[in-house]
């Protein structure tokens, strides 16, 4: 199979199952090396996110794909196979097209998925896992996003993640102004959510992170404090609202921690938004009085009920997207014509040399060079024109009607039988 995607996402599994098959930073060229070694796949791309883990693959074999993604993770491939979806040639196009386009996003239209795509290509360039039909197919996705995006309103407030954990938190809080926030993590997604809660002018603002750089980096934007991860126990009872998303493959915030934390409070409530796959903070937290924790999941129930304003523009997306769909197949196929193609190049290559090779010493000879050049084309259109004109003649039968309609098409020979 040329081409095939195989994975899962926010519609077919639970954040359980996706936070299992999450890959990130330097796990990707990781897992990328060690795939092409288990030659699953000759060129392969491995998007992952908190709604999605997805491997792009080319001249591979599907079933071998699914069964190194299953001891990857270290998962039987029963558990995994409820939840994963496998797309062939056409298919797996039209998913990349789609996902550029932030029309398989848990949020309609939203723009960060883009550039998670073009940091999966980055990796896998860096893997050397990356290669001419991949490559070809990733351009073009983010070439079809443009397109949706300039000729759409696929994009027009957008009711991102970060808009939506506000939303939530109003519902806790009278006013965000009488409360301190707290961010864990300094990657976009904290940045998103940071601009949104900073517009609220919270009491108070801080960043926590494993370096304190990039703490003190993202916290000056917002006039904030920046803060060490290691400090957290001790700081946490002093936030309302806290945000995480990080990298780490482990809880950073436990129910234990929680419970110490209300203690310290007295029991005034917490409201916490888990933006991470792996999640920072323990399932259980959600049990907990006087704790509202939402999930990445959690979020995408609120930000759908703002999706109707943008749906009258998913059918022209839907359209923009299906004609690219039909360009690239046909790119697809045609790579297939490259080897003959080649070579009937090289035959008529080979026939033009030698007659210009026998012209040339015609004309060192002395001879007349007109009669030379009217020698030179019969001979080269005798060589080019022997093969199909032998093959024509010998066929018989319905054959010889079937080529003699080809060589018409091929010769542009309208009307002429």
């Amino acid at each position: 199979m040329q081409l095939f995607t195989l994975g899962l996402n926010h519609t077919t599994a639970p954040v359980a199952i996706r936070e299992r098959v999450a890959v990130a930073g330097e796990g990707l060229r990781e897992a990328l090396s060690e795939l092409v070694r288990a030659r699953p796949a000759q060129e392969a791309a491995l998007i992952s996110t908190c709604n999605r883990t997805e491997l792009y693959c080319a001249a591979g074999e599907p079933n071998q794909a699914l069964a190194w993604f299953s001891d990857y993770h270290r998962l039987d491939s029963g558990t995994l196979q409820p939840y994963v979806y496998t797309l062939p040639e056409r298919e797996a196009v039209r998913h990349a097209f789609r996902v550029a386009s932030g029309l398989d996003s848990m949020v309609l239209g939203e723009p960060q998925i883009l550039g998670q795509m073009k940091s999966a290509v980055r990796a896998a360039e860096e893997a050397g896992t990356i290669g001419a039909l991949l490559s070809r197919l990733f351009q073009r996705s983010f070439a079809v996003a443009k397109e949706v995006r300039t000729n759409t309103r696929i994009g027009a407030n957008v009711v991102s993640m970060a808009a939506a954990s506000v939303k939530l938190a109003l519902r806790i809080f009278p006013s965000i102004a009488k409360q301190k926030v707290l961010f864990i993590g300094a990657g976009e997604m904290i940045e998103l959510c940071a601009t949104h809660f900073a517009a609220q002018n919270p009491r108070g603002l801080a960043v926590a992170n494993r370096t304190l750089e990039r703490a003190e980096r993202l916290s000056r934007r917002f006039g904030g404090q920046a803060l060490l991860l290691r400090d957290l126990p001790e700081l946490l009872p002093e936030y309302d609202i806290i945000v995480s998303c990080t990298a780490s493959s482990l809880p950073i915030i436990g129910k234990g921690t929680m419970e110490r934390v209300i203690k310290a409070r007295r029991h005034r409530p917490v409201f916490m938004v888990d933006l991470a796959v792996p999640r920072d903070i323990e399932p259980e937290v959600a049990g907990m009085d006087d704790v509202f924790l939402y999930s990445v999941d959690d979020l995408g129930a609120v930000v759908r009920e703002g999706m109707d304003a943008r749906a009258s523009s998913v059918e022209q997306a839907e359209a923009i997207i299906d004609s690219q769909v039909g360009q690239f197949l046909h790119w697809l196929e045609s790579r297939d014509m490259v080897p003959l193609i080649c070579s009937l190049r090289d035959h008529g290559e080979a026939a033009r040399a030698h007659e210009v090779e026998r012209a040339l010493r015609r004309l060192q000879r002395g001879e007349e060079p007109r009669q030379v050049i009217e020698a030179l084309s019969h001979g080269l259109t005798n060589k080019l024109l022997h093969a199909p004109t032998q093959a024509l003649h010998d066929a018989g039968g319905p054959d010889r009607d079937e080529l003699g309609s080809l060589l018409a098409r091929v010769f542009q020979l309208r009307g002429e039988r």
